[in-house]
Formats: structure tokens, sequence, C-alpha cells
């Protein structure tokens, strides 16, 4: 009988930009000292009071001849390609010259997509009762624009296309640029998620009682709702060359979904908990093999509880966890792959990331809390949730070697 399995693809490089700041060191610097990038909004008001994860460093101008392209969203993702480092264009142009363009594909997750400017657009048609002359709903609004958009700009030319899953997108697109290397219809694919604020989304989650006036409280005990965040993490996946004790991988993916309610989670967890277990599974790992679990942990009541619930029916509560969105906002369809990066991170830097506003836990939570960040930690395999809207789970397996 055919064995139920992934075969595992190398992370060749990866980088981010959060509120923290922009590349990976911003982020690995607030994971380590235990920070939060949590603020006051400033990119527009808000008739009640929050906390964001909003990036304040000054993004880059795109192009002219990508002007049509021009969104926050094109924009956040444009920084993760020219941070100082420039990591994913080398990689980028390393893959070109060894498979060609044509074998590069690009899969984005997003939930805001253009969002941002179609709210802008929306207003002055509202005013003067005709969109802006330079509006383009498939490449600015539509969801497969920003994938578009850094396809041209890498200048690729293998599959290209976007997914869009509520808060589990982009760990759906890590997940389907490894079907796409082991399929044989590519030999590397750019993975990842971008999204950026907007009143939408901030408007929505409020008037779903969900969004929190302070700083989100992960699995705290008093926890009482989501900081939303904005930002982008892209990863470049190959299929594997060379394999060392220090190489990173990305191993299986576990994919599901609830069927159960549209917003809220299945309150036994069993969606969840199917996930992860699928994830196991496809890795041909048992759940005492994970090191870490990076929790999705939104700070709601209910979804951490339920969350929690499913970790300790697999988990059985022994292994380490901690939720960071109490360091980044909760970025919504970039926060599969921006917490990737950080599954990434806590490997390749051998830390277990904190829980930043945990202070108190419940007496029934189930599941080991990691309050402080833990430095000089053995970690090999490190699993990475992303529960989103209507019950659609994903849980990520990452290893540092495959051994």
């Amino acid at each position: 009988m055919k064995k139920f399995r992934s075969a595992p693809v190398s992370v060749s490089c990866y980088s981010s930009v959060t509120a923290c700041g922009v590349g990976k060191q911003p982020l690995l610097n607030m994971l380590q000292s235990n920070n939060s990038a949590l603020k006051s909004p400033s990119l527009f008001s808000l008739p009640f009071p929050t906390y964001v994860g909003e990036i304040v460093d000054e993004l880059p101008e795109i192009s002219r001849r990508m002007d049509k392209f021009v969104t926050r969203n094109n924009r956040v993702a444009l920084a993760v390609l020219n941070e100082p480092n420039e990591e994913i264009r080398m990689c980028i142009d390393s893959a070109k010259q060894r498979y060609s363009a044509a074998r590069i594909g690009v899969v984005i997750g997003t939930s805001t997509s253009g969002l941002y400017e179609t709210e802008a657009a929306y207003r002055y048609f509202l005013k003067n009762g005709e969109m802006p002359a330079d509006f383009n709903f498939l490449t600015r609004h539509a969801y497969q624009a920003t994938a578009r958009f850094i396809q041209l700009e890498l200048g690729l030319k293998g599959p290209c296309y976007a997914i869009s899953t509520a808060c589990s997108s982009s760990a759906k697109a890590i997940a389907a640029g490894q079907r796409l290397i082991n399929s044989g219809l590519c030999d590397a694919v750019l993975v990842g998620g971008v999204d950026t604020l907007c009143h939408l989304t901030l408007r929505g989650f409020h008037s779903l009682e969900l969004i929190s006036s302070q700083p989100c409280r992960p699995m705290d005990k008093n926890r009482c709702g989501i900081s939303i965040g904005e930002g982008a993490a892209l990863l470049v996946l190959e299929k594997p060359v060379s394999v060392s004790t220090d190489s990173l991988n990305f191993l299986a993916a576990g994919e599901t979904s609830d069927a159960y309610h549209m917003s809220s989670p299945h309150p036994e967890g069993f969606g969840a908990k199917l996930a992860m277990g699928e994830a196991l599974k496809k890795a041909e790992l048992e759940a005492s093999d994970i090191d870490y679990i990076n929790l999705h942990a939104t700070a709601t009541p209910l979804n951490d509880k339920i969350e929690a619930k499913a970790i300790s029916m697999v988990f059985l509560g022994k292994t380490p966890c901690s939720g960071t969105k109490g360091v980044t906002g909760h970025t919504l369809g970039a926060a599969g792959a921006i917490e990737a990066s950080i599954a990434l991170l806590a490997l390749e830097h051998q830390f277990i990331p904190g829980n930043v506003g945990f202070e108190q836990s419940e007496s029934d939570l189930g599941c080991h809390i990691v309050r402080d960040s833990e430095k000089d930690i053995q970690l090999q395999r490190v699993m990475s949730n992303s529960f989103g809207f209507g019950g659609n789970n994903t849980s990520l397996i990452f290893s540092r070697g495959l051994n």
C-alpha cells in the first residue's frame, strides 16, 4: 500500500515585513526580547479604540511601468523583495539560472488584497458619481493582483495564483507550493502572504465584537479580542538538492474544513485536531517528534480555548506552545506565512518565542504555554497552526535537517 506521505521540500530563503520592521532581523529581535510592536493606528482614524500591528517603515514606490498595480498591499510585497539583504531576489535569480523562469511558480495568500485602495475609490465614487479613471479592478482589488505583481516584478513565468481562505490563506499557499514541486509542475515556488490594514477588516471584526481595545493577549485567561495587523512574508521552496544538518525544510501540511459554521470553529476542535494529525501523518512523525508549536491563538475567548482543546487531544499538553500575535498583531491572510517565518526563525536560531501578553492561564487550558522567550533550546521540528473563518484549518511542519 502506498504511504500517505508528502515529499519534503527545501526552504531556500525567507524574509518578511511586519510592524516589527523590514526584514527578518527586526522580527527576530522582537521575538527574542519578548516585546510587542502593537500601537494605536495612524494610517486612518477609527470610531473605537484599538491597537494594531501597523507597518511604520517607509514603503518603496512601485515603478512607473507597473503603475496600474499601485496598492499598499503590493508596496508591502515590494518591501520584502527590496529589504536590505534582498534575500528573496537573490534566491530567485539563482533559481532562474538553474531551472528557468518558466519552472518557478508564485502562490500568494491574501484576504484584503487592494481593499484599502478600493475603499478610497468608492469614497471618490460617492462624491463624484464615477470611479477614479486609474482604478483597475484586476490589478488593484482582485485577489490575484499581488501574486501577478510579484511574478512580473521578478520576471517569472510559471504557474501564478492566489489563495484566499481567510486566516489560513498563506499557510495554504505554502502547502500548494509543495504540491506544485512534488507533482513535477515546478522546480521552485515563491510562496507566502501579504495583507494590509483597511477599514473593512477593522470595522468588520469590531461589529463581530472581536476587536480588543488593548494589545491582544493570546491564550491569557483575561483575553478579550484581536489586534489586527498587516505585513508580508515570502519563502522560496525548492526540490531538495543537498541536505545538511542546518538546512531548513518544509515537511508537510495538514488541511481540513470543519464544515460547521461561517465564523466559529467546531466546539470540540475536531477540524483543528484532524489538521494537526494529517500533517504528522504526511510527515511520518509522532506528536512527540514536534519540539514547538506556534499557535494560531487570535486572543478571542472562543478560538483560543478550542485550539487549546485540540492541542491537548493531539499533544497531551506536553509540547511547548506560544502564540505570537501579541508581537505582530493578527495579519489575517498573511498570518500563515509570517508565522511560518517565525517557526523558521525558531529553528534557525534555536529558541522558542514567548507568548507576549500572557499572564494567567485558565485552569483547563490543556497546553504548555511558554510565557517568555527561551533561548538555546534544541529544536529540530516545529509546527505552525493557521485556523481561519469557516473552519478552514492548516497545520504546517518545518524541520532543521531531515533526520
